[in-house]
Protein backbone atom coordinates (compact mmCIF):
# COMPACT_ATOMS: atom_id res chain seq x y z
CA UNK A 1 0.00 0.00 0.00
CA UNK A 2 1.87 3.85 -1.28
CA UNK A 3 2.26 6.20 1.38
CA UNK A 4 -0.31 8.72 1.19
CA UNK A 5 1.77 12.25 0.88
CA UNK A 6 0.33 14.95 3.18
CA UNK A 7 -1.18 16.96 0.44
CA UNK A 8 -3.35 14.22 -0.33
CA UNK A 9 -5.07 14.09 3.34
CA UNK A 10 -7.79 16.81 4.02
CA UNK A 11 -7.88 18.70 7.10
CA UNK A 12 -10.93 19.92 8.97
CA UNK A 13 -11.51 23.58 9.60
CA UNK A 14 -13.90 25.74 10.95
CA UNK A 15 -14.80 26.23 7.33
CA UNK A 16 -15.07 22.61 6.64
CA UNK A 17 -13.34 19.97 5.02
CA UNK A 18 -10.17 21.69 2.66
CA UNK A 19 -7.42 20.08 0.94
CA UNK A 20 -3.83 20.38 3.31
CA UNK A 21 -1.46 22.95 2.45
CA UNK A 22 0.76 21.84 -0.65
CA UNK A 23 3.97 24.09 -0.54
CA UNK A 24 3.96 23.35 -4.35
CA UNK A 25 1.74 26.23 -5.22
CA UNK A 26 4.13 28.79 -3.76
CA UNK A 27 7.09 28.11 -5.91
CA UNK A 28 5.92 30.36 -9.03
CA UNK A 29 6.10 32.48 -6.25
CA UNK A 30 9.31 31.76 -5.07
CA UNK A 31 11.00 32.20 -8.54
CA UNK A 32 9.91 35.21 -8.93
CA UNK A 33 11.34 36.17 -5.37
CA UNK A 34 14.58 34.92 -6.83
CA UNK A 35 14.89 36.66 -9.35
CA UNK A 36 14.07 39.83 -7.98
CA UNK A 37 16.66 39.53 -5.52
CA UNK A 38 19.37 38.38 -8.25
CA UNK A 39 18.17 41.47 -9.73
CA UNK A 40 18.49 43.55 -6.70
CA UNK A 41 22.05 42.30 -5.86
CA UNK A 42 23.63 42.46 -9.39
CA UNK A 43 22.15 46.06 -9.36
CA UNK A 44 24.03 46.87 -6.16
CA UNK A 45 27.28 44.74 -7.04
CA UNK A 46 26.95 46.67 -10.55
CA UNK A 47 26.88 50.40 -8.70
CA UNK A 48 28.83 49.86 -5.62
CA UNK A 49 31.76 48.28 -6.63
CA UNK A 50 34.53 50.93 -7.43
CA UNK A 51 36.67 48.31 -9.68
CA UNK A 52 34.07 48.36 -12.73
CA UNK A 53 33.03 52.50 -12.89
CA UNK A 54 35.91 54.26 -14.61
CA UNK A 55 37.22 57.09 -12.15
CA UNK A 56 39.52 59.55 -13.98
CA UNK A 57 38.61 63.11 -12.60
CA UNK A 58 39.64 66.08 -13.92
CA UNK A 59 39.25 69.78 -13.02
CA UNK A 60 36.07 70.00 -15.79
CA UNK A 61 34.37 66.81 -13.91
CA UNK A 62 34.79 68.47 -10.44
CA UNK A 63 33.52 71.73 -11.14
CA UNK A 64 30.23 72.70 -10.12
CA UNK A 65 27.40 72.68 -13.16
CA UNK A 66 24.22 73.94 -12.81
CA UNK A 67 21.67 73.85 -15.72
CA UNK A 68 24.60 74.18 -18.63
CA UNK A 69 26.00 76.96 -17.40
CA UNK A 70 28.96 78.17 -15.24
CA UNK A 71 27.38 78.60 -11.40
CA UNK A 72 27.67 82.42 -10.43
CA UNK A 73 28.53 83.75 -6.80
CA UNK A 74 28.24 81.29 -3.79
CA UNK A 75 25.71 78.05 -3.69
CA UNK A 76 24.95 79.79 -0.09
CA UNK A 77 23.16 82.73 -0.66
CA UNK A 78 20.43 84.47 0.22
CA UNK A 79 17.12 84.15 -1.78
CA UNK A 80 14.90 87.25 -1.78
CA UNK A 81 11.69 86.35 0.58
CA UNK A 82 9.12 87.69 -2.21
CA UNK A 83 10.23 83.58 -3.65
CA UNK A 84 8.72 82.13 -0.51
CA UNK A 85 5.96 84.63 -0.45
CA UNK A 86 4.93 83.83 -3.65
CA UNK A 87 5.24 79.84 -3.36
CA UNK A 88 3.11 80.57 -0.15
CA UNK A 89 0.05 82.36 -1.96
CA UNK A 90 0.25 79.41 -4.73
CA UNK A 91 -0.48 76.86 -2.16
CA UNK A 92 -3.52 78.91 -0.73
CA UNK A 93 -4.96 79.44 -3.60
CA UNK A 94 -4.18 75.83 -4.70
CA UNK A 95 -5.31 74.49 -1.62
CA UNK A 96 -8.86 76.76 -2.44
CA UNK A 97 -9.16 75.07 -5.33
CA UNK A 98 -9.34 71.48 -3.64
CA UNK A 99 -12.12 72.95 -1.13
CA UNK A 100 -14.43 74.02 -4.21
CA UNK A 101 -14.16 71.25 -6.09
CA UNK A 102 -15.99 68.56 -3.72
CA UNK A 103 -18.44 71.43 -3.21
CA UNK A 104 -19.28 72.28 -6.43
CA UNK A 105 -19.61 68.97 -7.64
CA UNK A 106 -22.31 68.11 -4.83
CA UNK A 107 -24.42 71.40 -5.10
CA UNK A 108 -24.65 71.13 -8.88
CA UNK A 109 -24.79 67.28 -9.60
CA UNK A 110 -28.11 66.08 -11.19
CA UNK A 111 -28.24 63.17 -9.03
CA UNK A 112 -28.00 65.08 -5.87
CA UNK A 113 -30.10 64.64 -3.13
CA UNK A 114 -32.71 66.73 -2.79
CA UNK A 115 -32.97 66.72 0.98
CA UNK A 116 -29.26 67.85 1.05
CA UNK A 117 -30.23 70.83 -1.32
CA UNK A 118 -33.10 71.90 1.01
CA UNK A 119 -31.14 71.59 4.35
CA UNK A 120 -27.85 72.55 3.33
CA UNK A 121 -28.53 74.52 -0.14
CA UNK A 122 -28.08 77.71 1.13
CA UNK A 123 -25.89 77.41 4.16
CA UNK A 124 -22.80 75.72 2.41
CA UNK A 125 -23.51 78.16 -0.72
CA UNK A 126 -22.95 81.12 2.05
CA UNK A 127 -20.21 79.50 3.72
CA UNK A 128 -18.32 79.07 0.35
CA UNK A 129 -18.76 82.77 -0.57
CA UNK A 130 -17.17 83.78 3.30
CA UNK A 131 -14.33 81.43 2.38
CA UNK A 132 -13.84 83.19 -1.17
CA UNK A 133 -14.35 86.58 0.00
CA UNK A 134 -11.65 85.99 2.98
CA UNK A 135 -9.34 84.55 0.01
CA UNK A 136 -10.29 87.85 -1.76
CA UNK A 137 -9.08 90.33 0.94
CA UNK A 138 -6.15 87.85 1.28
CA UNK A 139 -5.20 88.58 -2.04
CA UNK A 140 -5.81 92.34 -2.07
CA UNK A 141 -3.86 92.46 1.08
CA UNK A 142 -0.64 90.89 -0.54
CA UNK A 143 -1.41 93.09 -3.75
CA UNK A 144 -1.19 96.37 -1.52
CA UNK A 145 1.65 95.34 0.51
CA UNK A 146 3.36 94.87 -2.75
CA UNK A 147 4.43 90.93 -2.64
CA UNK A 148 3.23 90.21 -6.53
CA UNK A 149 5.63 92.99 -7.42
CA UNK A 150 8.71 91.53 -8.91
CA UNK A 151 12.08 93.71 -9.00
Amino acid sequence: MPLLAVTDLPVQTTAGLEPAFDLVTYYPLFIFLGFVLLFAFGILVAVYTPFLKPKKDTVVKLMPYESGMDPVGDARMQFDIKFYLIAILFLVFDVELLFLYPWATIAYSDNAAPFWRAEFGRLVFIEILVFLLTLGIAYIYAWRKGVFAWR
